[in-house]
């Protein structure tokens, strides 16, 4: 007998070394020699494998330091030219590369999108990204049809089979699939080049052709493998054909019968999804019954036949009572005294509990196993990890794109692309972007950038508005930069932008172009990283020049494309190109994905990300054919990759200690537990699932205490209390009110003298646009134009070219809010000719101050006071925001412009002459057709203006007497703003979230006067 197979609870490869040494697998050769362990050759599927296997005959307590000779069929050339025959043949072609495959198939994407057929099939012009990414597409769909032996001609066959069930998408599809499918090996023999699918296909049979003549009758064991591969399953076949050849198979059922195999095979059972599937269709191809083949494992295994009996057919399902009636060592929980489901809330708390379950493994000197085809798990889980001084990376490596260095070339990209403050200061900030400069100085120079031009400013996109900026800064014509700059700041400033020009210059001068080339892109772009990262380190590079390097061969290959959405055209570009781990990392903890976990076995294996549609991945056939239309062409359907996961899952359970995690949400939406664990809860029943949910918890549990605190208790209201001397004698009219409504405030400002910085690249919005309409009008009177003048409407419009002229960033928005503009200057001029003739003379934005006796003093600010020919005075207050309520203004919790009156009267607005108000009216400006809403002040019943102005003098006196004049505490939200929309200043460093518990209609009010 040659065909075996090792169950899931036995150690793969420690069982396959014992039975080796033991001469199980070796048909009587004979061990007597001292070298006879070196004439057995085991061949496995991976280089991990391999090994690890070498591992286990190292450390095999009968091995003499001898090792076998093992090799891997796994697709590593290098590790297959062994194998070659010691005949003549055919030298093979060279292969032809990924890259150029995507992007010659690229070419005909875009040629057939531009089709009258090509365009019905799209609901829009596809991008150059999303051509390049259906090329992959494509690509992946001819590695199928080598792979699984079927062509073109399989593909031409199913269109008259199909014709009546075919929409008109699907067979403009096929019609494109017939000229690539026949174009591109027309094209690859034409250069004399193989695809990489076809070579190992055809490295596997030369391998199976020269088994009889490479070996003989000496010992060749084939271990691990599935067979999926119609060549692989060949080559397993010419093995076990030997004298003393023999196949070891990874975790067959030996227990399912004739029936169950036939069922495994029909396709009207739709098994491709099952575990057992594959390892089905290669005993088809051996001729054996599973019955036949003989198991390895020294001991039975009640999880093997628990996880098994859960993976059964949907047919089979029926059986389960009676399965579960006779398994008392599963009824006993015997199975599964090891299986622990870690059903985490979201994906931060499920690599938390990980970390902490693999932290008290390695703690117990056990090795550690992290199984997860989610590669953002992976790093979080990395990330945890190194809380503990844990080191590990995943074995799968990282992204190109997602590299340090691909986030290095991300960033240049969109800088290039936008020219916006955020993308420069991401730039800036990468630590591998130093442009030939040390890294400290770029850094600093960075700091002043961004306080002094981006904060608060609204530069024109690129850096001619930055250096534009950089000399209004200088020039102290910017009115409230965050950092002011000096002369001394200018010459590295400009310098760095000389250099940041010099990097950017060959991709922005290839974006002048209309159209580029994926290899023009690539090379300018990898030129501007080059000047970037001038004398920097970043992981990744040397994989990033292979690709460039690569890229720079495909002069000829990929279709021409408009230079936008280039950070999209760059990841399609970099798919399939990855940076591995060089450094030498701990090896008793790794993280895999599910390839490189085939055949392990650790102490412990976490089985992470076994969410729906991760794990297994969903069943996507790709946007060229259809499931059923895979099948007509006799490929196999997407289920088949699922079925492949569902085996590697088995196998994983088959460890004596497992955790199974899952996040019941993944990222912002809920998420279901993977099938495969549902199907094993649901044959267990509630109760031993309950256990293994049970133990997982304590995970969880530990992961929420991780960041616990002792105790929770609420912050107090702060009640900072400086001395009397620090504080302000001089606050404005607008900081009264923030005086009776929170002192904090005050004190951040002026005693602390904090200022609150504006959001880097925030684009102009509706306060910009009411503030730009407010300056119209206040320039328009304070240039002495007259109202009644004829042409009046037309000078308005020429101040807000002016005014808006400096919102470029937003030019569309822009033009529309001048174009609305028409409607606001149309009810300004109407309502100042309306009220024209009381007018005598009109006043704007009139600075005034107003000394008192006690040592204190009011400034501010008035938009408008007109004096009138009655011997009195109206002030008017725009509002670009909102209007103080009616009850607000009658209790006095709107002080601005009653203050204003009383500065005005006491002489403190000159040359405005000290007169009583007559009026004072609110303003809110905006465009459109309600531009202009005249809102009359409220006064309180019994008061006038002046005697409202009066009282409001006595309570300011008071506010300012008691907290600025005294050693008073100067706590926050004294009067809240009723329904306030928006955050104040210092409500963060006010930590007020963590004191306030405010209903939504009571406020806490605390009276000081």
């Amino acid at each position: 007998m040659t065909l075996y197979t090792i169950a899931p609870h036995a150690r793969f490869l420690a069982t396959l070394a014992d039975k080796v040494m033991d001469g199980t697998l070796l048909a009587g050769w004979d061990r007597s020699q001292p070298l006879w362990l070196s004439d057995v050759t085991i061949v496995v599927p991976t280089r991990r494998a391999r090994l690890a296997l070498a591992d286990a005959f190292a450390g095999h307590r009968d091995n003499r330091g001898l090792l076998p000779d093992i090799r891997t069929f796994g697709g590593e050339v290098e590790d297959e030219e062994p194998f070659l025959p010691p005949f003549d043949v055919t030298p093979p072609l060279p292969p032809a590369s990924p890259l150029e495959r995507r992007l010659v198939l690229s070419r005909l994407v875009a040629a057939w999108a531009d089709t009258p057929e090509g365009r019905r099939a799209f609901s829009s012009p596809p991008t150059a990204a999303e051509i390049l990414s259906m090329s992959e597409s494509l690509g992946l769909l001819i590695d199928d049809l080598l792979t699984e032996e079927r062509s073109a001609a399989d593909i031409r066959a199913i269109v008259p089979e199909l014709a009546g069930d075919l929409g008109a998408y699907w067979q403009q599809t096929l019609a494109f699939l017939d000229i690539a499918l026949t174009y591109w090996p027309e094209r690859l023999r034409d250069k004399g080049q193989e695809d990489g699918a076809r070579l190992r296909g055809q490295r596997l049979d030369r391998q199976a052709q020269a088994a009889p003549l490479l070996w003989g009758d000496r010992p060749v064991i084939a271990a691990g493998s599935t067979g999926s591969i119609p060549a692989t399953a060949r080559l397993l076949k010419a093995i076990n054909a030997l004298p003393r050849g023999a196949v070891v198979l990874p975790g067959l059922d030996t227990t399912i019968d004739a029936a169950d195999q036939a069922d495994l095979l029909d396709g009207e059972h739709n098994p491709q999804g099952h575990p057992q599937y594959q390892l089905a269709r290669l005993l088809a191809e051996l001729g054996s019954p599973a019955s036949a083949v003989v198991e390895l494992a020294d001991f039975p295994g009640p999880r093997t036949t628990l996880v098994n009996r859960a993976m059964a057919l949907a047919k089979d399902t029926t059986r389960w009572p009676a399965q579960k009636a006779h398994a008392m060592p599963i009824e006993d929980g015997l199975a599964t005294t090891g299986v622990s489901i870690i059903a985490a809330r979201n994906e931060d708390e499920e690599a938390r509990a990980v970390a902490l379950a693999a932290r008290e493994a390695l703690e117990n000197r056990q090795s550690v196993g992290i199984v997860t085809p989610d590669r953002n798990l992976a790093r979080r889980i990395a990330a945890e990890l190194r809380r503990f001084d844990i080191e590990v990376d995943d074995a799968a490596g990282a992204p190109l794109f997602q590299s340090a260095s691909g986030r290095l070339l991300r960033q240049i990209v969109c800088f290039a692309d936008s020219g916006s403050a955020v993308d420069l200061v991401a730039l800036l900030r990468n630590r591998a972007a130093m442009f030939g400069q040390p890294r400290p100085d770029v850094s600093r120079l960075a700091d002043s950038i961004e306080l002094g031009l981006l904060r608060g400013q609204r530069a024109a996109p690129g850096l001619a508005g930055l250096r534009l900026l950089l000399e209004a800064n200088i020039a102290k014509v910017t009115k409230y930069p965050a950092k002011r700059l000096h002369e001394r700041h200018r010459q590295p400033i400009e310098a760095l932008f000389d250099r940041i020009e010099a990097a950017l210059a060959p991709l922005l001068a290839l974006m002048a172009r209309p159209r580029i080339t994926a290899s023009e892109f690539a090379e300018a772009l990898f030129r501007s990283f080059e000047l970037t990262a001038d004398g920097a380190d970043s992981p990744g590079r040397d994989e990033l020049t292979a690709w460039a390097a690569q890229m720079a061969a495909q002069t000829d290959a990929g279709h021409p494309f408009e230079p936008r959405g280039l950070d999209r055209v760059l990841q399609a570009l970099m798919v399939g190109f990855q940076v591995r781990t060089r450094e030498t990392r701990r090896q008793d903890i790794m993280i895999w994905g599910q390839l490189e976990a085939r055949l392990q076995n650790p102490d412990l294996l976490i089985m992470a990300a076994l969410n729906e549609d991760k794990w297994p991945e969903t069943a996507d056939p790709g946007p060229w054919l259809s499931r059923g239309m895979r099948l007509a062409a006799r490929l196999e359907p997407p289920e088949r990759r699922q079925g492949q996961a569902a085996h590697d899952f088995v196998q994983g359970m088959g460890n004596e200690r497992v955790i199974i995690a899952y996040a019941q949400r993944v990222g912002t939406s809920p998420s279901l537990p993977s099938r495969l664990l549902q199907r094993l809860e649901a044959f267990a029943g509630a109760g031993l699932a309950g256990d293994w949910r049970q133990r997982g918890a304590r995970w969880l549990d530990l992961a929420g205490r991780l960041d616990a605190v002792a105790g929770v208790a609420s912050a107090p209201r702060p009640a900072p209390n400086p001395p009397p001397d620090v504080r302000p004698r001089k606050l404005s009219v607008t900081e009264i009110e923030t005086l009776m409504r929170s002192p904090y405030d005050i004190y951040a400002k002026h005693v602390l003298r904090l200022r609150p910085i504006d959001a880097l690249g925030a684009s102009a919005d509706a306060r910009d646009r009411g503030n730009a309409v407010h300056d119209i009008f206040s320039d328009f009177v304070l240039a002495g134009h007259a109202v009644t003048d004829p042409g009046a409407l037309d000078i308005l419009k020429a101040i807000a070219l002016e005014k808006f002229a400096g919102f470029e960033a937003i030019a569309e928005r822009r033009d529309i809010w001048v174009r609305r503009f028409t409607a606001a200057a149309q009810q300004f001029l109407a309502f100042e000719r309306e009220r024209n003739d009381r007018v005598k003379r009109r006043h704007a934005e009139i600075d005034g101050r107003w000394d008192l006796p006690t040592g204190f003093a009011l400034t501010g600010r008035a938009d408008r006071v007109d004096e009138l020919h009655d011997g009195r005075l109206e002030i008017i207050d725009f509002k670009t925001g909102s209007v103080p309520q009616p009850g607000v203004m009658r209790a006095f919790e709107a002080p601005q412009m009653l203050l204003e009156v009383a500065m005005a009267k006491h002489g403190g607005m000159a040359p405005v002459p000290p007169l009583d108000t007559a009026a004072l009216r609110y303003i809110k400006i905006g465009l459109g057709p309600d531009a202009f809403i005249d809102k009359g002040f409220g006064l309180e019943d019994g008061y006038t203006i002046m005697g409202a102005a009066d009282e409001i003098v006595r309570r300011m006196q008071r506010h300012v007497e008691l907290f600025l004049f005294r050693q008073t505490p100067m706590p926050p939200r004294l009067l809240p703003v009723k329904q306030q929309r928006f955050p104040g200043a210092y409500d963060h460093l006010m930590r007020m979230a963590e004191w306030t518990a405010v209903d939504e209609d009571d406020e806490d009010i605390i009276q000081w006067w």
